[in-house]
């Protein structure tokens, strides 16, 4: 039977000199073992990219294909431009840039790490603690001007999320008006979580479409390659048939950058900004489970329950952050 929570967490904070540095070995090897992690999916969009081209390059050379004839830059060129012009004007100049930090974040592979979590997750803690025990001006000074706050600077991954942020203090200064129920909070942190991740996935969309485009737009490329060879009609047919086959390289090329570079890329982008959101979640659970009348530390567990499990820092992870927020950071 396990022990009751508080109970351990007392016990624990009468042991925390000793346990203080074991912790932050297990933090820095945690934070080396996610290294690690994140650099594999990086690699693993590139070996996943050079396998797409090595078996399509390799087979048409080991069919008698010659290498040469796939080189068509001025076919690349219309395809690409033609998909890249027509992003520009499908979309605001807003999401064409969030779409640029939306690739880097899919190669980074940026999604929160336990670190991420726990910061959240402390400074959860240390507000409700606050709300409990301090006066209304003195909480207010923390959410006013968290930059400021020493609860956010023990949490720079929070500090550092400004949306995050200020989701948090929005939600705590209503907690402080006092006048607002439960449901009424959830409801409205439902409805601008939504719209949150509406915004974050409008880069996922808009690529998304760009490639269903790009087909379409090889098609194009390999119908201005046909007319150039009807223009040499009277010529052999040895320069007819390059000319056809440089043609076809644009539908080629319309298809692989469609289904073997975008739709890869894309999923990327939904997964990472997925997982971002989640954070989201966590606070919304945290502060619903306070409202609601549990106590701090059993109001964290109704939020850590929501991170995927594979993901979910332990339960011993989140009462050291409890004793020791922001562990590791204040050790570095």
């Amino acid at each position: 039977m396990k022990a009751n929570p508080c109970a351990k967490l007392a016990a624990q904070t009468n042991a925390q000199k000793p346990l203080s540095s074991a912790s932050r070995k297990a933090q820095t090897l945690s934070v080396a073992k996610k290294s690690n992690v994140q650099i594999g999916l990086t690699m693993n969009i590139i070996i996943g990219f050079v396998v797409v081209c090595g078996c399509i390059v390799g087979s048409f050379m080991a069919m008698g294909g010659e290498v040469d004839a796939l080189f068509q830059p001025f076919e690349f060129l219309i395809i690409g431009g033609a998909g890249l012009g027509s992003f520009i004007m499908a979309n605001p100049m807003k999401v064409v840039k969030d779409s640029g930090k939306a690739l880097g974040e899919a190669f980074k592979h940026a999604v929160p790490k336990e670190r991420n979590y726990l910061d959240t997750l402390g400074v959860l803690y240390s507000l409700m603690r606050d709300l409990r025990t301090k006066s209304r001006n003195e909480i207010e000074a923390h959410i006013d001007n968290p930059a400021e706050s020493t609860i956010f600077q023990s949490a720079p991954t929070v500090l550092k999320n400004k949306e995050l942020t200020a989701f948090i203090c929005d939600y705590v200064r209503l907690i402080i008006i006092g006048n607002a129920r439960s449901h009424e909070i959830e409801a409205l942190m439902d409805e601008e979580i939504n719209t949150i991740l509406h915004d974050k996935m409008k880069p996922y969309h808009a690529i998304q479409i760009m490639g269903d485009s790009f087909p379409a737009i090889g098609i194009v490329a390999a119908v201005l390659g046909v007319i150039k060879a009807m223009a040499h009609i009277n010529d052999s047919p040895e320069v007819l048939g390059h000319l056809i086959g440089s043609a076809l390289v644009g539908t080629f090329l319309g298809i692989l950058l469609s289904y073997c570079v975008c739709s890869p890329l894309v999923s990327q982008i939904k997964v990472v900004r997925s997982k971002q959101h989640r954070l989201y979640v966590v606070v919304k659970q945290t502060l619903l489970a306070y409202m609601n009348g549990s106590v701090p530390q059993v109001a964290l567990e109704y939020g850590r329950k929501t991170i995927s499990a594979y993901e979910r820092p332990s339960i011993d992870a989140v009462e050291q952050e409890m004793m020791n927020p922001g562990g590791e950071n204040k050790a570095a």
